[in-house]
């Protein structure tokens, strides 16, 4: 069944019904001098009918008013008829979106372009409760002094106790002198703040701050070469190296018991890689590797995933799976076994997604010292994910010791470099035998806390009061503003304010939009329900249809402005009656009090003048067209030869201003008496030669006319 044709079905009629009872009405008034109202009803389109469900509106009809405002259901891409939820988000960012939750929860860090690095290792920091403590008990004039202490503290006051559900880490990072739009590498980022940070606390007078990175992140190792000969360590042996982090293998090596393991795997040197030995004064076999003197309190392990093609010259990342412990017992790993239990539980994961080198995105996986709680810090957006580094949702299995415990994965890995569904299986025997086990694809660096309860490892935590003289800090972890020094509590509390008045302008600017906006609609309806006139009889107003439109869809509507429906006379031109409607007099009293303008163009305000001077030119047009075509006819039967009287030789001169005042009616006695002379036939031409050059004169005049 073919589908019915709808293509001409909405099509409007051509108008040329109405342009010729337009005509005959105005050679009526020309011919009677008279204008009745049925004229006037004519001309200005008074009689056609009040439209009802017009899908636009009429421009040839001052009646119509369908189609200036959308359907019940139907919107408009601007004014005040958009969808409400685009013309909340015209107003800018909602303040109340960037609330935070509470104190409890942590804060973001905004990304500045490709910051992301900064902010997962500054969120590590910030979590560390010492490390926190440590930056916000640090002098004023050190403070003064030291402009990245002073931007890390106001960052870290910030973090704890702003009421914005993140923080811009723009100055900080201004301070850095870092490049927004150049993706580094974290473990870099990480070693080069250290240092930074060690040699700027250095001048603090404070014992805490001054050595908060030495006693919270650095440990030491030895190389140890071994004579196999006579057993002796060389001179190189006996010195100890600083440590911040330690950087493992992750190629070929499947968990971090593993990597630790070829960390301290002892290395055979012989053949052409022989030593020398003082000793035994030749080149012998011998044994090195490396011995771990004192571990830090927070054991940072950065996992290699890059690494070097020799063939391309580029860096390639390591995406396999690598599984870790929940708990890190490193008691056996020391050269000298501890005494005590050396007991790390896993306190941040940073992970790197994606597969290039040079780009990809950093989040981190930290954990609440306070409550346990695990937190997703992915720049602005933060997420609790529980009890579970990787989320509730991912642990497989609960660990019930004395059994095997299960080893839980985030792998697979999606192409983005997700991590994905979580299986529970076991782990194998080892050093975390008794601990829950988790893998990844993308964990880049791993942090570890010791224990506190079971080693004595608290410091007294110190402050300069306002006398410059140290006290004893109360050893509170809860986010409340008052655990911070006053002068940056002072400065929390001024961003606080103005956040929160932020929120309440913007909250007042929203109600206040959308009250006036429901208003307005409910003005354009009422006022075009009313608009309307129903009978002659009524009496009514001309309105711009410009003006309505922009008072149907402004919210703040110009003053009414009828000057573009005037004619020179001041009254209603004839000729715009498709720019303008047909208003009735209650509508047009409460637009004109509201908006004031006008002028006020009743019923009876149309132009006479106008009509006649219409009528007139129309009539003038009608006799135009008659005089052109008898013109045309005598042409037409000179050129044919069909002249029954002969032909003549006429004046060139005076024939063509006759033809002239023919075609335009121009008095002909009017013209010069030299124009009417007969000439001498040396200056004549033949008549056929002349009306074909008077042919060509009269198309470029009637061309001309017509352009006009």
């Amino acid at each position: 069944m073919n589908r019915p044709t709808t293509r001409s079905k909405n099509k409007k009629p051509k108008p040329s019904d109405d342009v010729d009872k337009i005509s005959d009405t105005l050679r009526k008034i020309h011919a009677s001098g008279e204008i009745t109202q049925d004229d006037i009803n004519q001309l200005y389109n008074i009689g056609k009918p009040v439209c009802q469900g017009c899908r636009v509106n009429a421009k040839d009809n001052p009646n119509c008013f369908c189609g200036l405002i959308p359907s019940p259901n139907g919107s408009r891409k601007s004014g005040i008829w958009q969808k409400m939820s685009d013309i909340i988000q015209s107003l800018g960012p909602d303040p109340f979106k960037e609330l935070r939750a509470s104190l409890d929860s942590p804060a973001g860090l905004t990304n500045l372009g490709a910051t992301c690095y900064a902010n997962s290792i500054l969120q590590c920091l910030y979590m560390n409760t010492t490390f926190r403590k440590g930056v916000l008990s640090i002098e004023v004039d050190v403070l003064r002094k030291q402009p990245v202490l002073d931007q890390l503290a106001r960052l870290f006051a910030q973090l704890h106790a702003s009421k914005r559900a993140f923080v811009d880490s723009a100055p900080f990072i201004k301070t850095l002198e870092l490049d927004n739009g150049v993706q580094q590498d974290s473990h870099e980022f990480l070693t080069l703040l250290l240092s930074l940070l060690e040699r700027c606390l250095s001048n603090s007078r404070s014992v805490v701050p001054r050595t908060i990175v030495q006693d919270l992140f650095r440990g030491s190792v030895s190389h140890v070469t071994t004579c196999s000969r006579c057993g002796k360590d060389s001179e190189a042996s006996s010195k100890i190296e600083d440590f911040y982090e330690l950087e493992l293998n992750v190629l070929g090596l499947k968990s971090l018991d593993e990597s630790l393991d070829d960390y301290l795997r002892v290395e055979e040197l012989n053949g052409e890689n022989q030593y020398f030995c003082e000793s035994c004064e030749a080149r012998v076999d011998a044994s090195r590797s490396i011995k771990l003197r004192t571990l830090p309190r927070v054991l940072n392990i950065q996992l290699k995933r890059y690494v070097f093609l020799p063939k391309t010259t580029t860096k390639k990342k390591i995406t396999s799976a690598f599984s870790f412990p929940r708990e890190l017992d490193m008691r056996k790993r020391l050269c000298d076994p501890a005494q005590v239990d050396l007991i790390y539980d896993l306190s941040a994961i940073l992970i790197h997604k994606g597969t290039a080198v040079n780009s990809g995105h950093y989040i981190a996986h930290i954990r609440d010292e306070k409550r346990g709680q695990w937190w997703e810090f992915d720049d602005e957006h933060v997420s609790n994910l529980g009890d579970h580094p990787f989320g509730e949702d991912s642990s497989g299995h609960k660990s019930k010791p004395p059994q095997k415990e299960p080893l839980v994965h985030s792998s697979p890995v999606s192409a983005a470099g997700d991590a994905t569904d979580v299986l529970p299986q076991f782990a194998e025997n080892g050093d975390s035998e008794h601990s829950e086990i988790f893998s990844s694809a993308d964990a880049y660096m791993l942090m570890y806390n010791l224990r506190q309860t079971n080693v004595h490892l608290r410091k007294t935590s110190m402050v300069l009061d306002a006398n410059n003289t140290e006290t004893e800090r109360t050893d509170s972890t809860s986010n409340d503003i008052t655990s911070l020094p006053s002068y940056l509590r002072d400065e929390v509390d001024e961003l606080n304010a103005s956040y929160v008045e932020a929120c309440h302008q913007y909250k007042l600017r929203k109600e206040t939009t959308l009250r006036l906006i429901e208003e307005r609609r409910q003005e354009v309806r009422l006022i075009l329900s009313e608009a309307p006139v129903q009978s002659f009889e009524e009496p009514f107003y001309w309105i711009s249809a410009n003006w309505l439109r922009l008072w149907v869809d402004n919210i703040m509507p110009p003053v009414l402005d009828n000057t573009l429906i005037q004619c020179s006379h001041g009254k209603v031109h004839m000729a715009e009656v498709g720019s303008m409607k047909r208003l009735s007099a209650s509508a047009w009293v409460k637009l004109f009090s509201k908006y004031g303008g006008g002028p006020a163009l009743a019923k009876d305000d149309y132009c006479v003048d106008c009509l006649k001077e219409a009528a007139h030119k129309l009539v003038c047009a009608d006799s135009y067209r008659d005089r052109r075509k008898t013109v045309k006819e005598l042409a037409d039967s000179v050129l044919s030869g069909n002249c029954t009287d002969g032909t003549y030789y006429v004046s060139k001169a005076w024939y063509g201003c006759v033809i002239f005042c023919y075609v335009f009616p121009i008095d002909p006695l009017s013209l010069p008496v030299t124009s009417q002379k007969c000439l001498d036939k040396s200056y004549l031409g033949p008549v056929i030669e002349y009306l074909r050059i008077l042919e060509e004169i009269r198309k470029i005049i009637f061309i001309k006319c017509e352009d006009e």
